[in-house]
């Protein structure tokens, strides 16, 4: 059985390692080199395909690797992403299954369902803003009043991230290049470190850190402002994943 993974995640990383396992050809397409090097772990038998693929690109790839399921395992907020994958996948009449992580709603936050929105709910407040969203929505936050002076944001440590946040006009002295998910006492000292009053996050749920931000926001007194996820999203976790492909090669 040949099985197609479109990883990007920290659990799409988990659920490689698990396919990894089984008696089956494994293909994992990431996006960037820094996504490739989160795979060095898997054995030299899964294929490793790095790159940015459009459709059509995505549909050649299916179709090379004569895929009988393909499995979406992007960031859960990347709904392009995910968009393209699928419709790449019907195109050529290859199953679709969607990684998801579980969603959770904590007391105390302000849920926006965009980045303008939760932009929005900044600018009649003051104080430093963490920006732990990643480096694709940063635009959004340069109309909030001095962001400049207000904003710091948390982004992974590759060229790109960087590029964007100086292109935006982000402070450089601002700028936290760092690969998380990461535990309270890290987002506690960070926030007290930069006297972050505010935190603008997406719920990553578990394997992004979701909890270990919202508990030190708390102990830290933060106003939490959380940028929901697209809606009516459909899907299977890890486990549910992994069980479903062995029950295939069980019976096939």
């Amino acid at each position: 059985m040949n099985l197609l993974l479109f990883a990007g995640t920290g659990d799409g990383r988990l659920l490689a390692e698990h396919l990894a396992a089984l008696p089956l050809q494994l293909t994992v397409s990431v996006a960037t080199e820094y996504g490739h090097e989160l795979l060095l772990g898997l054995p030299a038998s899964c294929r490793v395909v790095v790159g940015r693929l459009d459709e059509p690109g995505m549909r050649d790839l299916m179709e090379e690797t004569d895929c009988a399921v393909v499995v979406d395992a992007t960031h859960p907020y990347a709904a392009q992403a995910s968009a393209t994958i699928r419709a790449a996948a019907a195109a050529v009449g290859k199953e679709y299954i969607r990684l998801l992580r579980r969603a959770g709603e904590e007391a105390g936050a302000v849920y926006v369902d965009s980045p303008a929105a939760a932009a929005a709910a900044l600018t009649d407040g003051d104080g430093a803003v963490l920006l732990a969203i990643g480096s694709k929505h940063l635009e959004a936050f340069t109309l909030v009043p001095r962001f400049a002076d207000r904003m710091f944001p948390r982004v992974l440590p590759m060229e790109e991230s960087l590029r964007e946040c100086i292109r935006l006009g982000y402070r450089r002295s601002h700028i936290i290049a760092m690969q998380g998910p990461f535990g309270v006492e890290m987002n506690l000292a960070l926030m007290r470190h930069y006297a972050i009053r505010h935190l603008v996050t997406k719920d990553g749920g578990s394997a992004g850190g979701f909890p270990e931000k919202m508990r030190a926001a708390a102990e830290a007194g933060v106003r939490v402002v959380v940028i929901g996820r697209p809606a009516h999203e459909e899907g299977m976790n890890v486990d549910a994943i992994v069980e479903n492909i062995r029950q295939r090669l069980e019976h096939q």
